[in-house]
Formats: structure tokens, sequence, C-alpha cells
């Protein structure tokens, strides 16, 4: 691990000030600005052991104050960015009203990552593209960019075949991710030119010409919470997740599916996919599909077949779409049959 400059502060106003004292080049992002925030540090303190991130200033913001906040109340769910994994996943109001968010943060890592992490680091967590991590491999565009990407022809069987660009086909890792953009979350951020609302949807970026921009997050900004509304689907919805093995592995296709029904009839839907895209990733045609129409095996795959049809496979990761269609019309079979 490399030197670097180390801070604590208590609160928001301070951390940002703090990263502002650092010089942040104009093409490099948040993600890979040389002063970073540090919470739980999951992810961010493996990346610097790798050589992977290299921040010169880190800023250590666990004990700002009022960003660990959990509001499960009849407007909708709040949630501090400093809300622990576990803390969130075992709220009563967030199981009863939420259940997808709770499943999905249960089925994210260990127990001991969980209550280490928060939920605004498990949001900008970084691929483990085994490529991006071992630097050994000149040939990252995400970490390098211009210099190719080593995965198109290479080892292949986890990485992505949604939003994917001849630039950079790593998958994104994360859960949590997949619950906060099927349920309409907004983010609430905090920066040098103020506070802003991104919507969940556009908070990540597809790779394009530019995997080294992960986020639309400037360089100083500090998510502070996540809203999620209350809506007609959000308790009748539930995270799947199809994995190698059952505990403290990454997603190789899960769905985040919610429902709300008409008795057999869809009014409202919304389908997410994650170990498939690049970005958490919405499949709004699927939704579109299934609205106004009785949900049966059918029309659940033709859901399915919606989803996936624009992805775009390499040699070792071809499974993952059919892997992905019935992880699909699992989930909304076992959405529709869930009594709330």
């Amino acid at each position: 691990m490399r030197p670097f400059e180390f801070t604590v502060v208590n609160d928001a106003d301070a951390a940002i000030h703090a990263h502002g004292t650092s010089q942040v080049g104009t093409d490099t992002g948040a993600i890979n600005a040389p002063a970073q925030y540090l919470a739980g540090g999951t992810t961010l303190l493996d990346l610097m052991k790798l050589d992977v991130m290299r921040p010169t200033h880190v800023i250590d913001i666990n004990a700002v104050q009022d960003m660990n906040e959990i509001d499960a109340g009849p407007e909708g769910l709040r949630l501090g960015a400093l809300a622990h994994m576990s803390e969130v996943a075992d709220d009563a109001g967030v199981r009863r009203n939420f259940p997808m968010v709770s499943q999905a943060l249960q089925l994210a890592a260990s127990a001991q990552l969980r209550n280490m992490a928060t939920l605004g680091g498990n949001v900008l967590q970084r691929t483990r593209c085994a490529y991006f991590r071992d630097t050994s491999y000149r040939n990252c565009n995400k970490r390098v960019l211009g210099s190719g990407c080593a995965a198109l022809d290479g080892v292949n069987r986890q990485h992505a075949v949604l939003g994917v660009s001849e630039q950079c086909i790593a998958a994104y890792p994360g859960d949590f991710a997949q619950a906060l953009i099927a349920l309409d979350a907004v983010v609430e951020v905090n920066g040098p030119n103020g506070k802003r609302e991104i919507a969940f949807t556009k908070l990540h970026r597809e790779p394009g010409k530019a995997p080294h921009l992960e986020t639309t997050l400037e360089p100083g900004e500090l998510i502070t919470a996540f809203r999620v509304p209350a809506t007609p689907f959000a308790r009748r919805s539930l995270f799947l997740k199809v994995r190698d093995r059952e505990s403290y592995e990454f997603a190789l296709a899960s769905v985040a599916a919610a429902l709300d029904l008409d008795g057999g009839t869809v009014r409202e839907t919304r389908i997410a996919l994650g170990g498939v895209a690049t970005v958490p990733w919405r499949a709004r045609q699927a939704e579109e599909l299934l609205k106004g129409k009785a949900l049966d095996e059918k029309t659940a795959s033709a859901a399915a077949e919606a989803a996936f049809a624009q992805a775009r496979p390499r040699r070792n990761n071809a499974f993952k779409i059919e892997l992905g269609k019935r992880a699909v019309v699992r989930a909304l079979r076992e959405a529709a049959a869930l009594e709330i």
C-alpha cells in the first residue's frame, strides 16, 4: 500500500472541505479521484492493498452525524449512507414493507462484511473483474484508459452480457443496487457545489468509451442518503440470487422483481437484473411487455426474452443469457405467489 494522508472528520461539510484540499484531475471522475472517502472500507482498502486504487488522501467519514438513519415510514424508506448493511437488512419495517431491500442485503457478502460495510460504499463498489484487480495485466481500460480490455478475449465467465462495449465488459458486482433501481430510489448527494438529488437510474454509467468513469458523481461529492418511495409494488417484491455456491459469492445472475397485481393481471411491475450487466440494470422492455397482461408462464417467458434481447455474450459467458431468463421467470412466479 502506498503512503497517503489520513483525515478524520465529524460532519459532511468538513468531509467535503477536506476533499477539496486535494488536487483533483479533471477527467478522473469521483471513483478515481486522488481523494477518497472511507466508511466501512471493505472495497477501498482491498483495492488500495492491490495497488489498483492509489489515493493520496483518505478521509474517514464514520463519525459524520445524521447519515445512519433507517426510517421505514408511510411516505417510504429513507436510509442514511452510513447505515450498515446488516442493520438495514434486519430492520422490521424494511423487511415488512420493502422485502427485496432486506433480501438483497442479506444475500450479499458474509455476516462480518455486512456488519462493516455501509450502504453508500456498497452501491459504489467496483467490479471483481480479475483483469481490473490484478495490476500485472496492463490492458484494463478501467485502470488505464486506452490500454484495452483483457477480458474481451480472456477468461470472461463472470463478465457482463448487457450494457457492454468494446472497451469494457466488467460486470457490476452489487446486489443492493438492483433493489434500489427496481424501486425507483433517489440518491441524496452533498458536494462542493451544494446538495442535489439523483435518480438512482442515473447514478451509474455504462462503460461506453470511458470505462474509468463509473458514476455521475463529481469529485468531492458524498452520498448522504437513499430514498425509496412507497409504491403499490414495494411489498410484493423479492430478490433472487443465483450463484456458484450459496454463501459469500457474487451473483452469476440475480433478479429484483416487484409486482402490483389486480387479481392475476399486472398493473405495474419492476424488474432489475444483476450479475449480467455492467451497471445495475432495469429491464424496461420486459416491464412494459407485462403491463396489463395476466402473469402466467407464457407472459413471464416473453418478459424474460425481452430482458435479454440486447445481450452481447463472449466466449465463456453466453450461459448467463439462459440462466438469466430462467431467473426472471422464477422471480416473477415467486413474487406473484407472495401473500401480502
